[in-house]
């Protein structure tokens, strides 16, 4: 229960997650954080992403701690036929499960439904036709690598970014699914391939049907914003400050800041180019930066930064990972999306909630991730029933760990 009161969205909701790495843990931990109980099921000992990097100089996993939070955590034998009878039992009383791992034999949808007619399944794989793939392949596939930088080197980006909007699909699957099985009564098998995602984006940004009608587009242009204006500066103090110019006020507003607004204006009709509108702007690229560069060169970023701030212009400053921790106060409990929490093996770190915000059933601040395996007996009992020497006797047989 919130402290308005109301319970939190998803309360209510139990979900069952069965997998590894980045999408399908998101998404799951999208579900908890939105209210909903999330179970992750494991092997003993982890999964294959349990001691992914980042990892503490001890050796635990930043990374697993971060993709888990707000979920119960029970681990199996699941090569057993036990463990995979405990875990079907789970999954049948949850009635809802995400998995990217291969289902086929128990973990199949049609053996799952004989003991959950209803059953809402969520199932994510590499590609459409059930083929391996993770991120970084899928993006190479894109067309995005080709034309990030600054030349037509491909450069795959850090961001998992189809990972990501991966595990969006994948609650927004869940949620769907939820809705229409409160309508029908029945449940349904919901598949996502990871390269859908990036095929779906690619063409939803517009870039499939270019190339059908014009046969071509954009190359590299490295921190440019293709068909408007966009460039990055360097400051003084050896710093890079991005401006972007959506609109015709920011335009006005980018002149005003730097008082430059004259000189930007000659440009146009020496190159009998209309700046009023964003194509005219991306055409005269080069000379507006030309006209820039010397006036970021004068200033630091910051003095650029709050110059430009002030007028309107949208600016933003580049900065490292340590300097958006360390200095930056939007990353910190001074913006209500961030809780300090203790995580145990990792410490006392910054943690964010979802980042949507409920005016009358607000969703808990971040909790931390449970240790591996550390709600199995709890689950097993308050879930299933399962009495202690029942579970003494599992762990005796090796289908609970030691």
């Amino acid at each position: 229960m919130t402290a308005s009161g109301r319970p939190a969205p998803l309360a209510g909701v139990r979900v069952i997650e069965i997998s590894a790495f980045v999408a399908a843990p998101l998404g799951s931990m999208t579900l908890a954080q939105l209210g909903a109980d999330v179970i992750r099921i494991d092997p003993i000992g982890g999964n294959i992403d349990y001691t992914r990097w980042p990892i503490t100089d001890e050796g635990r996993s930043i990374y697993w701690a971060s993709l888990n939070k707000g979920k119960r955590s029970v681990t199996l034998n699941l090569k057993s036929p036990e463990g995979q009878a405990l875990a079907t039992q789970l999954i049948a009383d949850a009635g809802t499960v995400v998995t990217n791992l291969p289902a086929h034999g128990w973990l199949s949808y049609e053996n799952l439904v004989q003991h959950r007619p209803d059953l809402v399944m969520l199932r994510l794989t590499g590609t459409h036709t059930g083929g391996p793939a993770v991120d970084y392949t899928v993006n190479a596939a894109s067309g995005f690598p080709v034309i990030t930088g600054h030349d037509e080197k491909p450069v795959n980006h850090a961001l998992p970014a189809w990972d990501v909007i991966a595990g969006v699909y994948i609650a927004n699957g869940v949620l769907a699914a939820e809705l229409e099985r409160r309508t029908s009564g029945t449940g349904q098998e919901v598949n996502l391939a990871l390269s859908d995602v990036m095929l779906a984006t690619v063409g939803n940004l517009g870039y499939v049907a270019e190339i059908q009608t014009k046969g071509s587009t954009r190359g590299p242009l490295g921190n440019g914003l293709y068909g408007a204006y966009g460039q990055s500066f360097r400051t003084a103090d050896d710093r890079e400050v991005m401006v972007a110019v959506i609109s015709n006020r920011h335009w006005s507003s980018l002149g005003k800041a730097t008082g430059l607004a004259e000189k930007l204006a000659m440009i146009g009709p020496l190159l009998d180019i209309d700046l009023s509108t964003e194509g005219g702007r991306y055409e005269a690229r080069e000379a507006i930066d030309a006209v820039l560069r010397p006036w970021f060169a004068a200033r630091t970023a910051a003095e650029a930064a709050e110059r430009l701030a002030a007028a309107g212009v949208l600016q933003g400053v580049f900065q490292t990972f340590e300097q958006l921790v360390n200095d930056d106060p939007a990353c910190s409990t001074e913006n209500p999306l961030f809780t300090e929490i203790d995580q145990p093996g990792v410490g006392r770190v910054l943690a964010p909630r979802v980042p949507l915000s409920f005016a009358a059933s607000p969703v808990a601040d971040a909790q931390p991730a449970p240790s591996l395996g550390e709600n199995t007996d709890d689950v097993l009992q308050s879930v299933l029933g399962v009495d202690a020497d029942r579970i003494a006797q599992l762990r005796a047989d090796g289908v609970l760990a030691p």
